[in-house]
């Protein structure tokens, strides 16, 4: 049943197989709760980790996590080996990095607030256009005068600088008004409620630790806990598009290729898309179609495929339908858009059976030869080899202990960035400020020896803080200098 280049999925009227040059052309994996989706999950990334892909993928509930530890296989798995004539069936064991943006059940994972972007954040923060605005023209002068915005107090640092500089920036790059400056700093503070410092700044996630293969050739497994992190949906939605932005910004362009380098999947897909303005769509639509030139697999996971816009649902070319319920017009329309994508079986009706499958069963369409869909196929999908269900937390521990990324991240890094560049020049504006009174004071104390004296004139010597500032000034704008392009979903791409 185990064949090279292909994973296989499970046996309908004939083994069912996923080709791995193919497996950068997207896919769709969506039944509702308690269908099987996870285990579906699993299947395909055990099967890319086989073969040498690295794999990325949100485990919601904690169940994914046991693609780490040897599996032991309980009665349902054999049955469902024996039942599919799965005769190469054994148990396995998939080498895993654990993250968390919270940094308590794996590896913290952090971005920059410049590497996120105006629009991402925007939306992040839930601004209105005209809020939206002024946090664009945060990030250009932020960029123009090389200010690095790394976690959420250089962003507060530099929008109470805005306020106060209000009428020079409005008259050089628009209106800034206090209001909105307001909104955004209230936005910030119940994303920082929210445990959002956590994951703004420094040491930023590298792309290559995702990107790992062990030494027996295996495709390291990273898993994002997202159990906590789904109480903050937005936030989840937003790093992992900020991720797929980053995976297409980074990778260089590689064409078709024999097996994907990076597969990303995607759970509760939907929060993607939630109330997502139509110019954010069209971006991750634009990311979608364009990522795969860079060798990576994007894979949607939700309960009904309408949760998709259909401009991203045409990109999607390997789907995997595990049940739908029809009871409501709603309900009824998804299974009639799930049936509508796939290449008509003439044995069924396709629309009949999304509402008769069992648990565990699934309507399998892939791309074969040619890149032609194949016709769908009512298919029982075959068992995980590794442990199906969560691993003890002294287990999760262990492997977090021991992987390759360990200490790499963990402990967070606070380098000069706007923050401190902002209040070193209040110091010294405060220090002028100071020595100009002394300086008035003096000179009223000594006026008969004034009158005497010559006339002084003012000192264009730089203080050794004002030498200090522009030297630091100079030094980030140097550092930023070609770095300041940012990409297509707004990011600041970093420097090569």
């Amino acid at each position: 049943m185990l064949v090279d280049d292909k994973i296989f999925l499970g046996t309908s009227t004939q083994p069912e197989y996923l080709a791995l040059k193919y497996g950068n052309r997207h896919g769709l994996v969506t039944g509702a709760t308690g269908t099987g989706k996870t285990v579906t999950l699993q299947v395909m990334a055990e099967g890319f980790s086989a073969a040498g892909v690295p794999v990325f993928a949100a485990d919601i509930k904690g169940d994914l996590s046991g693609v780490a530890k040897q599996g032991a296989a309980q009665g349902w798995q054999t049955q469902r080996a024996a039942d599919i004539g799965f005769t190469d069936y054994k148990d396995d064991v998939f080498p895993v990095i654990f993250w968390d943006l919270f940094g308590r059940q794996g590896h913290p994972i952090r971005a920059t607030i410049s590497e996120m972007g105006a629009l991402l954040l925007s939306r992040l923060l839930q601004l209105n256009d005209t809020q939206e605005g002024v946090l664009n023209i945060a990030f250009k002068l932020a960029d123009d005068e090389g200010l690095l915005l790394l976690d959420l107090k250089d962003l507060r640092a530099l929008l109470v600088d805005i306020q106060e500089r209000s009428k020079e920036i409005s008259t050089l790059y628009g209106n800034v008004s206090a209001t909105s400056i307001g909104a955004i700093q209230r936005s910030l503070l119940v994303l920082e409620q929210q445990g959002a410092e956590n994951f703004f700044g420094e040491r930023a996630l590298e792309i290559a630790d995702l990107m790992r293969i062990d030494r027996d050739g295996k495709g390291f497994i990273s898993i994002l806990a997202a159990d906590e992190l789904m109480r903050s949906p937005r936030l989840y939605a937003t790093f992992l598009l900020w991720m797929l932005s980053e995976l297409f910004e980074e990778l260089p362009e590689v064409g078709d290729v024999d097996k994907p380098r990076l597969v990303f999947f995607f759970d509760e897909a939907h929060l993607l898309f939630d109330d997502a303005p139509k110019v954010l769509i069209d971006k991750v639509e634009q990311v979608v179609r364009l990522v795969r030139s860079k060798g990576v697999g994007v894979y949607f996971v939700t309960q009904n495929p309408i949760d998709i816009p259909e401009s991203v649902l045409a990109q999607l070319s390997n789907r995997v339908q595990h049940a739908l319920r029809a009871y409501t017009p709603r309900e009824q329309k998804a299974v009639r858009v799930a049936a509508e994508t796939f290449r008509p079986n003439p044995a069924f009706s396709t629309e009949e059976v999304i509402t008769q499958l069992g648990i565990g069963e699934a309507l399998v369409s892939v791309l074969e030869a040619k890149g032609i869909p194949s016709i769908v196929g009512r298919t029982l999908i075959r068992p995980p080899s590794a442990q199906v269900g969560p691993l003890l937390p002294e287990e999760r521990r262990a492997i977090i202990a021991n992987s390759p990324v360990a200490g790499l991240y963990d402990a967070a890094v606070d380098r000069d960035s706007a923050f401190e560049v902002l209040a070193s020049k209040a110091r010294d504006k405060q220090l002028a400020e100071q020595r100009q009174q002394q300086d008035d004071d003096i000179r009223k104390t000594e006026r008969t020896y004034q009158e005497a004296a010559p006339t002084r004139r003012a000192s264009t010597r730089q203080s050794p803080a004002e030498a200090a500032m522009n030297s630091l000034a100079r030094t980030v704008a140097n550092r930023l200098g070609s770095a300041l392009v940012r990409g297509i979903l707004g990011g600041l791409k970093r420097g090569r």
